[in-house]
């Protein structure tokens, strides 16, 4: 967490400095520095991945019921980041659309989900 909140804090204040000669140039810099606190992260998420499939197993959950539940976090990370991206750039309208197709996206990602819990109650009843 350390490299990231030095990668964040650098980008930043690179972004102040370049944002008043070339406001274009702040965006193209929110970009790589996004892109490379992503990879700096990407351990943790492995390890996030990892833990739901051993809870998975400890719970005879198959992997069909987990994997729109990761689906759907991964949609909800890139909605918010690509959303805070165009607000960033003065898109507030855009950042919008995104967060609706977002929700759509993980609605529809979630369906099995939703279906699987639906057959589980109904075969309760």
């Amino acid at each position: 967490m350390v490299k990231i909140a030095a990668v964040a804090v650098a980008a930043a204040l690179c972004a102040v400095v370049v944002k008043k000669n070339a406001s274009e140039l702040g965006l193209v810099l929110a970009l790589a520095a996004g892109t490379v606190i992503l990879g700096l992260s990407l351990g943790a998420l492995e390890g996030v991945r990892e833990l739901m499939d051993t809870l998975g197993d400890t719970a005879g959950l198959s992997p069909a019921i987990l994997a729109p539940v990761l689906k759907t976090v991964g949609i909800a990370i890139l909605t918010r980041i690509a959303a805070e991206l165009c607000r960033d750039a003065k898109e507030n309208g855009i950042a919008a659309f995104v967060e609706t197709a977002g929700a759509a996206s993980a609605l529809f990602v979630a369906l099995p989900l939703l279906r699987t819990v639906l057959s589980m109650v109904t075969g309760l009843l």
